[in-house]
């Protein structure tokens, strides 16, 4: 029979929409990834000779020693292209401008003020393209005294209250505070800012004109304190570290059970009832001083125990399949090779493996969001430095107006 090639992916929904990522590390990276991962063509501009920080970030690494990539660099780089420029160089900046004369995004996270010294700020780039969305990732901001300041998701994890509240409570082994095991902050920020960029596209369709959007590490850092900074904005008290413990639920935080831990989320009394009838102690449910979820957070020091001790008789697999089977949230405690072994990330796709131009399989993790049944993954691997440089410069080299003329003294070059 013949053989009839598989038809190319469907276009993704931001097909024809051109992103230009000046950014490196990870909250810009991410940003940019994602747009890719709906189908914008994103074109990387990276310094010559060493690129993107991450690049070095090893081991581990994928490929032999000649090509390699860092792990940390494959995780935000997938679906882009790469191109050298030294921005420093006039030649450089005639380039980015002429790139972001036909660029709808610019994602960028150079320290405030730096790039308007090479005539790249938004003002300026906005004055060739007025159309263009520029979005400036900082660890402080734009404005106010710290905005000088260099920001790293650690530093901003702990001047931003998120290590306060993380990690053993006083006075137990271990107790400091802890900052979360991934980049959280740079994480967030980069899905802050895609929720930004794709706001400002469509408020474009109406207005003909970008924005110039102002993303601050610390900013997100604070808006992530959500209930916490609420409770301490409502109720006058300042959270504290409380180990696996929930400052608003009871019980809701991991127990020991006769071969591991599991965690318990009951977020209702209704599921509290039916824990407590599950290990034979209905009246509990009933006893006024656990009734309510009120009750029991105001009664957290004598209830935990009463539960942790239930907990013991059984071990974590045998807890998972009798609480499941009544309602009850819970679940066990897996390292990162259990999770991409579980029957169910496995059944979502959320291990992915990308094929090289040399044909081999680069693995990584897919993006959680699925349209219409297709997971939104960007087929293209993350790029060598500068891998579609000379196809980009051409490009530029033949279009209409290039080299660009000088802006004029006082337009921000």
């Amino acid at each position: 029979m013949p053989h009839h090639p598989s038809p190319p992916p469907p276009a993704g929904p931001l097909a024809g929409v051109r992103v230009l990522d000046l950014s490196r590390v990870l909250a810009g990276p991410w940003a940019a990834q994602m747009l890719a991962d709906y189908g914008a063509d994103v074109i990387k501009v990276e310094r010559p000779g060493e690129g993107d920080d991450t690049r070095a970030w090893g081991p581990p690494w994928f490929g032999d020693a000649a090509d390699r990539m860092s792990a940390y660099y494959l995780c935000a780089n997938r679906g882009k292209r790469s191109i050298a420029i030294d921005i420093a160089s006039s030649a450089g900046q005639a380039q980015i401008r002429q790139l972001a004369r036909e660029t709808d995004v610019l994602i960028e996270n150079y320290k405030v003020g730096q790039l308007a010294r090479y005539g790249l700020d938004a003002a300026s780039l906005q004055a060739l393209n007025p159309g263009l969305v520029y979005c400036s990732i900082t660890g402080y901001g734009q404005t106010g005294p710290d905005a000088a300041r260099a920001g790293y998701d650690f530093a901003i994890q702990a001047a931003g209250g998120l290590m306060s509240i993380t990690g053993e409570r006083d006075g137990t082994p271990g107790s400091e505070p802890q900052k979360v095991g991934v980049a959280v902050v740079d994480v967030m920020t980069g899905v802050y800012a895609t929720s930004a960029i794709l706001a400002a596209l469509h408020e474009r369709h109406r207005t003909g004109r970008g924005a110039h959007i102002d993303m601050a590490l610390l900013d997100v850092q604070v808006a992530m304190l959500a209930n916490q900074a609420s409770n301490h904005l409502v109720g006058g008290r300042v959270p504290k570290r409380l180990g696996n413990a929930h400052a608003n639920i009871v019980p809701y935080q991991v127990f020991a059970t006769a071969d591991g831990h599991i965690v318990l989320a009951i977020g209702n009394d209704a599921q509290f009832a039916k824990l407590c009838a599950l290990v034979g102690q209905a009246a509990v449910a009933r006893d006024a001083r656990f009734a309510t979820n009120a009750q029991r957070v105001a009664q957290r020091a004598e209830l935990v125990p009463m539960i942790a001790g239930w907990m013991l008789a059984r071990g974590t697999e045998e807890w998972v399949g009798a609480l499941d089977a009544c309602g009850v949230p819970c679940a066990p405690i897996r390292d990162i090779a259990q999770v991409f072994e579980s029957a169910q990330v496995r059944a979502r796709g959320m291990q992915v493996a990308l094929e090289t131009a040399d044909g081999r399989d680069m693995p990584g993790v897919a993006s959680p969001v699925v349209f219409d049944g297709r997971r939104a993954v960007a087929a293209q691997t993350p790029p060598a430095l500068d891998e579609q440089g000379d196809a980009i410069r051409a490009a530029l080299d033949a279009s209409p107006g290039w080299p660009p003329a000088e802006p004029k003294r006082g337009a921000g070059a």
